[in-house]
């Protein structure tokens, strides 16, 4: 039987989050979560640990004999700040960490609503991430426990636990509750909002950023939305790069790859998603002149485009953001020690098991190569986790709800110009709020962001967006409902006592 990893042995490496060396601080367009600067631009990066149920759903007893419940545990990381809260009885705001390392609680928009409400932060690293893995291996094996449904229990496990220490903390006696928000972005947005959905009696409310709470099979929309985020001019300039990286394959396969400092990959089709991944992350992260500036420049004066292109994934993808070809090599990928890189396996086995978001070339007028397909993915998963591991993608739709999600009292921003819009709610209802920031560098989670959304600004600051009025509006709409929703929870704290 496996055993649970110790403290001692989880505090042997330090990982750092960073946008300018890849570890997994980049949040890669095919991972969505979203990472920190590594410049000590957070609230605090002093680590508590808690003493976390490795198999919430182990169960007690069968029909016909009993069962031994599991009670392995594994240390989990977090982290809290409570410079802003009014004691005793001010709101927890609970910045739930994603698909990688969690290395502090950062100061972003969230610490300007913490101040304003009075608030104390905490942020509960996610399992297996970081320096959280209950495992020694990363081993197919190993990684039964890794879901979605394990990490909101996760969270409700350490809701209690963080609440009762404030008891204890403030001398208070009884059963006594704060008023709590939960807060996430990306893959943990949806975290965010499938927690109000599953645990609504422990948060008074959600915000949901970019929240991606429906698991999609073919996501051929996130490739659609790039050429319509880069506009009619630079599309195609992006599209003939795309036919000229494929044909220089074939002319002299090794001299394309080295390039782009990408000869580790063997795969073509590996190669060929790092190129199509690399367009992405100037529009996700709110810089899309910085990709299409160049290149159209480029095509207008008849520059070598290819060239071109791979000047801008030296200086600015590798430069500023840290990508690095060995993120897509199947090696790495294969990989099952524990390491500061270990994430990128990790988020493909939730994406292999769970999600998908299968990052497909559409039908008619992509930007990405079409050998980016669905059998591209399928024989990925395959490769790296072995046969019958398959994305359950109905299964979680209907477990969740999908963008039809049933619950109340979550709010959903999403960036105008973001991809993964279309796997969240764009929908507005008064119990689900939805809104959606208009500007042309509002891309992945700008309303707590600001413009761009990396490398990260202090507080989030909107003045850098092209439309600084369109993030505030939506903001002070963020606030109301906070402020609406966090006073009827404290009423019915107060009836309850």
């Amino acid at each position: 039987m496996t055993t649970a990893i110790s403290y001692a042995l989880l505090t042997t490496f330090t990982v750092l989050l960073s946008y300018t060396s890849l570890s997994h601080g980049l949040l890669q367009p095919r991972r969505i979560s979203h990472g920190l600067s590594a410049s000590g631009k957070y609230l605090t990066r002093d680590e508590l640990w808690f003493n976390q149920t490795l198999d919430h759903f182990s169960p007690i007893f069968s029909l016909f004999f009993l069962c031994p419940q599991d009670h392995r545990k594994f240390g989990q990381r977090y982290y809290e700040y409570l410079d802003h809260l009014r004691v005793p009885d001010g709101p927890i705001f609970l910045m739930i960490c994603g698909e990688g390392p969690c290395n502090g609680i950062p100061n972003d928009y969230l610490s300007v609503l913490a101040k304003k409400f009075e608030a104390g932060v905490v942020s509960l690293e996610h399992r297996y991430y970081g320096k959280s893995s209950p495992f020694n291996s990363l081993a197919t094996e190993n990684l039964k426990y890794l879901s979605s449904k394990q990490a909101l229990s996760d969270l409700a496990a350490f809701r209690g636990f963080y609440q009762a220490t404030l008891n204890v903390k403030f001398n208070r006696t009884g059963k006594v509750d704060n008023p709590w928000f939960f807060f996430g972005a990306s893959y943990s947005g949806a975290l965010s909002a499938w927690f109000r959905l599953k645990f609504p009696h422990l948060t008074c409310g959600s915000l949901a950023s970019s929240a991606v709470v429906r698991a999609v099979y073919e996501y051929y929309e996130y490739d659609q939305q790039i050429g319509e985020s880069v506009g009619p001019e630079c599309k195609p300039v992006l599209q003939e790069i795309n036919k000229l990286v494929e044909l220089g394959l074939k002319v002299n396969n090794k001299a394309m790859k080295a390039l782009f400092n990408a000869t580790e990959l063997d795969v073509d089709a590996d190669f060929l998603y790092l190129i199509a991944d690399a367009q992405v992350v100037a529009v996700q992260y709110g810089n899309p002149d910085k990709l299409c500036v160049p290149l159209v420049e480029a095509k207008k004066n008849g520059s070598d485009l290819v060239e071109a292109y791979a000047k801008y994934v030296k200086e600015y993808c590798v430069g500023v953001f840290g990508l690095s070809a060995k993120t897509y090599s199947r090696k790495h990928l294969l990989d099952t020690r524990i390491t500061p890189e270990s994430a990128d396996r990790l988020w493909w086995f939730q994406t292999c098991t769970e999600v998908a978001y299968f990052q497909v070339a559409p039908a008619n007028d992509s930007i990405r190569s079409h050998q980016i397909n669905t059998e591209y993915h399928l024989d990925l998963c395959k490769s790296l986790f072995g046969k019958g591991v398959y994305p359950e993608v109905d299964a979680t739709n209907l477990y969740y709800g999908g963008d039809r999600i049933a619950a109340t009292k979550i709010i959903f921003t999403n960036g105008s110009q973001d991809p993964w819009r279309h796997a969240s709610k764009q929908t507005s209802s008064p119990d689900l709020p939805s809104y959606i920031v208009n500007c042309h560098n509002c891309g992945h989670g700008s309303d707590l962001r600001g413009c761009p959304q990396s490398p990260m600004i202090i507080e989030g600051d909107s003045k850098n967006c092209s439309s600084p009025d369109a993030v505030n509006k939506v903001r002070q709409h963020i606030i109301e409902h906070i402020d609406l929703w966090l006073s009827e929870c404290r009423g019915v704290l107060r009836s309850s006592m």
